[in-house]
């Protein structure tokens, strides 16, 4: 077998933390809350932990496993890595998904996270104080926005500021490399990101109700509504269905990335243990961090009823528009408030590296270009094709959709298959424990072999039966302009592919 000189990771804890930082994003705090109080709160958490056993763990101790694998031939792309499983040319363009799905999603993933640096940096200035209602906090970011013309904001001056400034703090972390870039910038941010999220529990955990307010207007009250189920919901298909497609993304198994990332590994570096760490870090982010925050400085501001209806109008009414209303109305609110959407923005910028990088490696391997130049194409591409998800509304929803929500089953559903069933999982176990340091549960072999697929086919029948059987067909020509986006970007993808890989056999070794 060939052995090629790549970029390392400096230290085991610098990849655990990258991954995580990856994993932990802004669905842990935003995506998170809103999933748990629109499905029953503790009803949700059942089929939560259930997925994470069932579908989380394995794919993500399988994605590492095939991440050390393909970075054995070269590769830093899901497109070869897959190639190299199932010699088979129709392999290499079920991996063009896996730098699809990313890139895709960093086009609005990106502008969400500079939303988050801008009202960080409202809140410490006062911008928005005064604002008591999420009507009014509403308005002041769709104005933010250039959705609406109001007396916030004149122009699209500031938004492209914010976006410009993310943009370029993303470009400088890759421009560094995997060791002196990405590992160095994690190793500060998710400590900080830690560091603000338990400064904003221990705040949350001390609110007082306000004179006059509800019963169910409590710390308790809203602790209780996460993690009192109520199994009667338990025979909700949709619950199941919300809970995993919940652990499928926070994770981030099914985007190309954790692939990415182990594919700077050694060949006999520990995938096990190093994946169990990554995945306890994002649930204590999102489990204990991301669900105490909102939902219980909702429930005590607004009642269980009132939260309820403000995640049903979507993650924005939570995490923008009523947490600004609660923290501003607390002592040091500017304070509070601006430490909330700083925290939103670490989380957010660290996932926006991970989602940028396979790209970078695609066109750093497949065209032998240095790193350097291979950033600035990246964020060349990033910085026009996103101008969509900041001028249309309705190119967010149309983005997430189809490369945030439906390939990301799709992909998870088509890798396991190949590493269990083509590539063989005495072949994928004998992966995933070399250079093990903790023992690998034996149950996970026919796990990921038989109950991970399935429960995946069965998440993405449910998925299209919700999604897809409502659809209507659409007269918007944004949506349609997106849509085409979207498939000129894959089928580039696809093009550039079939030229890295054109001297690549893609044999398994």
């Amino acid at each position: 077998m060939r052995q090629i000189n790549r970029d390392r990771w400096a230290t085991k804890s610098g990849l655990i933390l990258a991954l995580a930082g990856n994993a932990i994003g802004l669905g842990n705090f935003l995506r998170f809350p809103g999933q748990a109080a629109a499905n029953g709160g503790g009803a949700f958490m059942i089929p939560y932990f259930v997925s994470l056993a069932l579908i989380g763990l394995p794919l993500m101790w399988a994605e590492c496993a095939i991440g050390r694998y393909g970075g054995r031939f070269g590769h830093g792309h899901t497109a070869g890595m897959l190639h190299r499983l199932w010699p088979h040319p129709v392999s290499k363009y079920i991996g063009v998904l896996g730098i699809f799905i990313p890139f895709t999603v960093a086009l609005y993933y990106i502008p969400i996270t500079s939303w988050c640096l801008a009202f960080s940096w409202f809140s410490f200035t006062g911008a928005y104080e005064g604002l008591t209602t999420r009507a009014g906090i509403g308005e002041f970011l769709k104005s933010f926005q250039g959705w609406e013309s109001n007396q916030h904001f004149s122009g699209r001056g500031p938004l492209y500021l914010f976006f410009g400034l993310t943009l370029a703090l993303n470009l400088m972390v890759l421009m560094g490399g995997i060791a002196r870039g990405i590992e160095r910038f994690s190793k500060i941010a998710l400590p900080a990101l830690f560091a603000m999220a338990v400064v904003l529990v221990i705040r949350v955990l001390t609110l007082q109700p306000a004179t006059g307010a509800a019963p169910d207007q409590t710390v308790l009250a809203g602790l209780g509504f996460v993690w009192n189920p109520d199994l009667s919901s338990l025979g909700d298909w949709k619950v199941w269905v919300s809970a995993a497609g919940q652990v499928f993304f926070t994770i981030s198994v099914g985007w190309g990335i954790i692939h990415t990332y182990t594919s700077y590994l050694g060949p006999d570096d520990d995938v096990a243990l190093t994946g169990l760490s990554t995945a306890s870090l994002n649930e204590f982010a999102e489990v204990v961090l991301g669900g105490t925050i909102a939902i219980t400085a909702s429930v005590v501001f607004f009642g269980v009823v009132a939260t309820q209806d403000i995640v049903a109008g979507g993650t924005f009414d939570l995490g923008f528009q009523a947490m600004a209303v609660i923290l501003q109305q607390l002592p040091f609110g500017n304070l509070m408030g601006g430490i909330w959407f700083l925290l939103l923005f670490f989380a957010g910028l660290t996932s926006a590296v991970a989602i940028t990088q396979p790209l970078v490696a695609l066109i750093q391997e497949g065209f032998a270009i240095t790193r350097t130049r291979a950033v600035a194409l990246v964020g060349a591409a990033v910085l026009v094709l996103s101008i969509p998800a900041l001028w249309w509304r309705g190119a967010l929803d149309e983005l997430d959709f189809w490369a945030g929500t439906l390939a990301l089953l799709v992909f998870g559903l088509a890798e396991v298959v190949i590493f269990a069933w083509v590539f063989g999982m005495d072949r994928g176990w004998q992966e995933i424990t070399r250079g093990a340091e903790i023992r690998v549960p034996g149950i996970l072999r026919p796990v990921l072999k038989y109950v991970t697929p399935l429960f995946l086919a069965v998440i993405l029948l449910g998925f299209a039966i919700q999604s897809l059987g409502n659809a209507q067909w659409s007269d918007n020509w944004q949506v349609w302009c997106t849509r085409a986006l979207m498939l000129a970007i894959f089928v580039g993808l696809a093009c550039m592919v079939r030229i890295a890989l054109r001297s690549d056999p893609g044999e398994v070794a």
